[in-house]
């Protein structure tokens, strides 16, 4: 196992920076996932970590080992591709042993390893088949135990899910989550899938534009984002945002330097509503996606599009509802994009708090 720090680290191409003084420490042992939208930098840092782009400035450490002039295949790390890179005229065993001999392992040792790793990942009745007569999952098993005969002390994991079908993927998930606790091993995962970060991190790193965002635990993430990008990127439906100067009729006394202002799709309330405890809404329902017991709704309000989620029974379509955000779950952000966390939560017993003009939005503003 190995901690990594990645310490000012920049990547450019001729004239095109892909990142920026990136500044990172990737705990030794922990399920680290790169996300961001495609472009973002997340699989040229992970290409750096393996040696395989060289850095233009910065350093990379790997345990008590600074990198950067280290070949690839010095560096102790082991790679699983999307693409699985798999030896097509090479047997299970035989692409799994390919690198064990070129290290030289003796025979019995490469027996003990295969056997062990193949009972670890479910490939022991496959051992004689050749690629093209396995299942994708199965594929990305063998690339999986190629890799962890090494016994590295780092495993990149770079989309390897990517080309699995959905239900697949989803079985594959739990199979890497269970694998990294058999291990321990420091896993450094990247994906553009922000459900597959969530469910698979125990740290996550959110980049964009070369630029890391927020770097947290999965829930911190979700309930606590540093700034719009974050807020908008992690959570199904993204959080809804609306710039401060859609609400003209916001108590802006206490608001500072708000630009925008955001909730959570589960947090929007129905039903009996006091207008002194948050954010009122009118609607009309324009869209449903029903998910079993759970709803989500699009509504169109004269402020903005925005989403509700509920488990209440299913609305009809075009019903026009009212709904209310508890100041507790309303956010922040500044014109900049960048959190604020420090405005006070108005009194919902006031005199002079907002009340509904009759058809109209209520708006007023509160803070967590």
């Amino acid at each position: 196992m190995a901690k990594i720090v990645l310490k000012h680290i920049s990547k450019t191409y001729k004239d095109d920076t892909i990142i920026s003084d990136l500044n990172l420490t990737i705990k030794d042992g922990s399920f680290t996932v790169l996300v961001g939208p495609s472009g973002c930098g997340k699989s040229t840092t992970l290409r750096m970590i393996a040696g395989l782009e060289r850095e233009s400035s910065g350093e990379i450490w790997i345990g008590d080992q600074c990198v950067n002039h280290t070949q690839p295949g010095l560096r102790d790390v082991a790679m699983v591709f999307q693409n699985y890179a798999l030896y097509p005229t090479m047997t299970v065993r035989g692409n799994i042993e390919f690198g064990l001999k070129n290290r030289k392992v003796p025979k019995p040792e490469r027996e003990t390893l295969i056997r062990d790793i193949c009972e670890i990942v479910g490939l022991t009745p496959h051992l004689d088949k050749k690629p093209q007569h396995l299942s994708g999952g199965q594929r990305q098993r063998v690339a999986l135990a190629r890799a962890m005969v090494k016994k590295p002390k780092v495993f990149i994991l770079d989309e390897p899910l990517s080309n699995l079908d959905a239900k697949l993927r989803n079985q594959m998930r739990t199979e890497l989550i269970q694998l990294h606790r058999k291990l321990g091993t420091t896993f450094v995962y990247v994906t553009h899938d922000q459900v597959e970060a969530m469910s698979m991190g125990d740290e996550i790193v959110v980049m964009n534009k070369g630029v890391i965002q927020q770097a947290d635990s999965p829930m911190k993430l979700y309930h606590d984002p540093d700034n719009l990008f974050t807020a908008q990127f992690i959570g199904t439906p993204a959080m809804n945002i609306f710039p401060y100067s859609a609400f003209p009729g916001f108590q802006a006394a206490s608001a500072g330097n708000v630009g925008y202002v955001g909730f959570r799709a589960e947090h929007v309330l129905m039903g009996s509503l006091n207008p002194r405890e948050g954010l009122m809404l009118e609607g009309e329902v324009i869209t449903r996606e029903s998910l079993g017991a759970e709803n989500i709704y699009q509504l169109r309000s004269a402020s903005g599009v925005f989403f509700i989620k509920t488990f209440l029974a299913p609305l009809e379509m075009s019903d026009r509802i009212r709904v209310i955000v508890p100041y507790a779950h309303l956010y922040y952000f500044d014109s900049d994009g960048n959190r604020i966390r420090d405005i006070a939560v108005p009194d919902s017993k006031a005199e002079h708090a907002l009340e509904p003009a009759p058809g109209k939005t209520l708006v007023s503003i509160g803070g967590v």
